[in-house]
């Protein structure tokens, strides 16, 4: 149900057509939460069906037309009730983690791989979080423009604060597992048999 969620959130700022609103998840809060374009439509059909959302018919060229989404006030009124609910943290699942604690049963190239992978994807990631802090900052993310220009509710400096302070955390956790597995690969060299490279 998060997906959910995560849709009424960028409805907040604007309605969306199918295709606009994919678009933005997967440039904002799909850093948060993923989900493929195969589960976002169905999702926005049955929100349709459950009156979230209503869905409205916007002509799309002299011959087409593509559907338009909107939040209905039931809509928000859920996705502030979904805010004020406590939930649950999922119980871990690190397979990165999980092999590291048995390192000394692995072979020193295979123990230097994965904490490599590690360090590749952490730093991926890092890079993708700092472009998106850096768009917060500066404003210019067009996700957060429009929210900024639409949101009449809420102070802009709390919108931007919030997305900074999200972002931040995403960077320090990138740092962290980035220095993890560096401080891994030297616990490798350190226990590796002699004459193992």
């Amino acid at each position: 149900m998060t997906l959910r969620y995560a849709l009424l959130a960028l409805l907040t700022a604007q309605p969306m057509t199918g295709y606009d609103l994919a678009k933005a998840f997967h440039v904002s809060v799909g850093h948060v939460w993923h989900a493929p374009d195969s589960q976002i439509y169905p999702e926005l059909k049955r929100m349709a069906a459950d009156g979230v959302v209503e869905v409205e018919s916007v002509t799309r060229g002299p011959s087409s037309t593509k559907l338009r989404y909107s939040i209905t006030p039931a809509g928000s009124a859920a996705f502030s009730d979904w805010m004020a609910e406590p939930f649950e943290y999922p119980l871990e699942r690190d397979p990165a983690h999980l092999r590291a604690a048995y390192f000394e049963w692995a072979d020193p190239v295979a123990a230097r791989a994965v904490l490599t992978k590690h360090i590749d994807h952490y730093s991926t990631l890092r890079a993708q979080w700092q472009g998106q802090l850096d768009a917060i900052r500066d404003r210019s993310h067009p996700t957060l423009r429009r929210r900024l220009e639409t949101d009449q509710a809420h102070p802009a400096e709390a919108i931007v604060a919030f997305k900074e302070f999200t972002y931040e955390g995403f960077v320090e956790r990138a740092d962290h597992e980035i220095a993890w597995a560096r401080r891994g690969l030297e616990l490798v060299d350190r226990f590796a048999p002699a004459g193992v490279a």
